[in-house]
């Protein structure tokens, strides 16, 4: 069993903020698999699916981000789980709006939802880092990753989120590199492998990549959860 914590503040008023970009890639990941729907259990909502073949419960902690460890840790002890059977979807200012990268283990980089994580769970996880872009200074932090995104960030999170469900099961089954590129490709952003090239080196792979870059749908679920978060028609 794979336990996919997203990380988040739980109530409507936090539902659109940055910091709740890992409850909405759990949402998604959901609704593109079919899971149970969500119910309440371990200071968390939860719903059981699968991914690949492989049994995966979904967890979104709503015991506030600082503390997103206490629901997190009460479900790895139930199912007697440990570090390596769990990944955590969270916000990260150090990586552009609509990139990710996915590693195991590390530190919280600041991160108070990943400190209290590391803290109840051990540190030999595996980290999916959802870029949220940075605001440019440290005083700006707190502020942006508690702001709503803007309406015109749909253009881009929409496709990045539908991206993250669709290749979920390579997530699940330990392939995170072909995760992470097949999510690049998808979004028309540089691939891992492309950002190791030289400096100088042909990018052309990126630049058909981005040429492709998918039209978000203007119907079907995922757009319909966009307008009710950004508000539009």
């Amino acid at each position: 069993m794979l336990i996919i914590a997203g990380l988040g503040n739980p109530g409507e008023g936090h539902a659109r903020n940055r910091h709740n970009i890992g409850f909405m890639a759990a949402d998604a990941i959901a609704r593109r698999h079919s899971f149970a729907p969500w119910r309440r259990r371990f200071r968390a909502e939860i719903a059981d699916g699968e991914l690949g073949g492989r049994k995966v419960l979904l967890i979104k902690p709503q015991t506030y981000m600082n503390l997103s460890g206490e629901a997190v840790g009460e479900a790895m002890r139930f199912y007697k789980l440990g570090p390596r059977d769990l990944i955590v979807i969270y916000d990260e200012l150090d990586l552009p709006a609509g990139r990710l990268r996915v590693k195991t283990g590390g530190g919280a980089g600041g991160h108070n939802g990943i400190r209290s994580i590391d803290a109840h769970c051990g540190k030999d996880y595996r980290r999916v880092r959802l870029g949220i872009g940075h605001p440019g200074h440290k005083a700006l932090v707190q502020r942006h990753v508690l702001s709503d995104f803007a309406k015109a960030d749909a253009e881009w999170l929409e496709p990045f989120l539908e991206a993250i469900a669709e290749h979920a099961p390579l997530l699940a089954a330990g392939e995170d590199s072909t995760f992470m590129n097949r999510v690049a490709l998808a979004t028309g952003a540089t691939t891992a492998k492309e950002e190791r090239k030289p400096k100088g080196q042909s990018h052309v792979p990126q630049a058909r990549a981005a040429a492709k870059k998918p039209t978000p749908p203007k119907s079907g679920p995922m757009a319909e959860i966009l307008r009710k978060l950004f508000g539009g028609k």
